[in-house]
């Protein structure tokens, strides 16, 4: 699971990148200055979340297996998935039918922070 994780974890961050100079190269002037800023939102969480894989992958290393970090590490991806994802669509002219999808990858993040708390808890360092 860890070495699924670090992969999940360098392909969020290489996306991330990729967008944000996208966004900032390719999008500036075609975006209005509101929806670049949530073109933007969606590379930053992403950015941070793909981090937080990175550290979980290595911790995971480090402890072997731990349901709470493999939670977390699985909610954070689904949270990029719909949060940043539905924030590129919105940014780029899709349906707003996508706007009630970004709080709900709001919620996935919460829920990876507080299994990563529950995993500080469990773990005896």
């Amino acid at each position: 699971m860890g070495q699924w994780l670090l992969l999940c974890a360098a392909l969020s961050g290489f996306l991330a990148v990729g967008l944000g100079a996208f966004a900032a190269h390719g999008l500036k002037a075609r975006l209005a200055p509101e929806m670049l800023a949530v073109f933007q939102t969606g590379v930053q969480y992403q950015m941070y979340h793909a981090l937080a894989l990175l550290g979980i992958a290595a911790l995971l290393k480090f402890v072997g297996h731990n349901i709470w970090l493999q939670t977390g590490g699985i909610l954070f991806i689904i949270g990029t998935l719909l949060f940043s994802g539905s924030l590129y669509g919105l940014a780029l002219g899709g349906p707003r039918l996508l706007g009630p999808i970004t709080p709900l990858g709001g919620v996935c993040f919460l829920l990876g922070w507080l299994s990563l708390m529950a995993a500080a808890i469990k773990l005896k360092f």
